[in-house]
């Protein structure tokens, strides 16, 4: 699981992002708003835990942006402001939990964990088109004919990653990040041939979408009536 944590506060940030790696969250830090903003809208993370008071955008601002253009990560916010207006106006906007300063970090981890379980467990199948990811398995299939195939870790990483941002086009960067993580040293030639496997899989379940290539943009998941490979 990703999560983003945008908080201004250095030895704060650097305190709650070290607990988090040890329970073996992978863990991006932003101290800036516009800097999470960006961050945000890759789509690539499960969690944001977001500060109000920031440089340049505050977290409201930050939420509401990226709800608007369908973001669906959970967002827990972190702020000083502890009034009843101030948590309104958060889950107005879209967030998922409200943890005021000071707090123990337990409890921010605990108030981590619940939103996460509750993600994972609503969690049962993704579909897009004829197109059905299944969590149990894991494997794809089409709803229509029932036919499935089993694909491994890093396929259904992908594949999610473009059901969930379907018809959005996602770039080489976006899809390393969320799949392979920020540090890794994966090369472009690996993707192309995870992509290649995923769509022969698909080919073979008879699914009515594809992932089209997007000259020197990066790649889309679409319905076949959208267009062609």
């Amino acid at each position: 699981m990703r999560i983003l944590l945008v908080e201004d506060e250095t030895a704060l940030a650097e305190l709650i992002a070290e607990r988090l790696k040890k329970e073996r969250y992978l863990v991006d830090v932003c101290e800036d708003g516009e800097e999470a903003l960006f961050q945000a809208l890759t789509g690539i993370y499960d969690l944001i835990l977001l500060d109000i008071m920031l440089p340049h955008r505050n977290g409201i601002e930050i939420l509401k942006e990226i709800r608007a253009e369908g973001i669906a990560s959970k967002v827990i916010m972190l702020t000083a402001k502890g009034e009843l207006e101030d948590k309104l106006l958060g889950f107005s906007e879209g967030a998922n939990d409200y943890v005021p300063k000071p707090f123990h970090i337990d409890e921010l981890l605990a108030r981590i964990n619940a939103q996460l379980r509750v993600a994972t467990i609503s969690k049962e199948e993704l579909q897009f088109g004829n197109l059905i990811l299944d969590y149990q398995v894991p494997a794809v299939k089409n709803s229509c004919t029932g036919e499935q195939i089993k694909i491994n870790n890093k396929e259904f990483q992908l594949l999610e990653y473009f059901m969930i941002n379907h018809s959005r086009v996602l770039s080489k960067e976006m899809i390393f990040d969320r799949v392979w993580g920020t540090d890794s040293d994966t090369l472009s030639n690996n993707l192309e041939a995870y992509l290649s496997f995923v769509r022969k899989k698909l080919k073979s379940i008879d699914a009515n979408v594809t992932i089209k290539t997007i000259r020197n943009m990066g790649y889309r998941m679409e319905t076949m009536d959208e267009g062609t490979e």
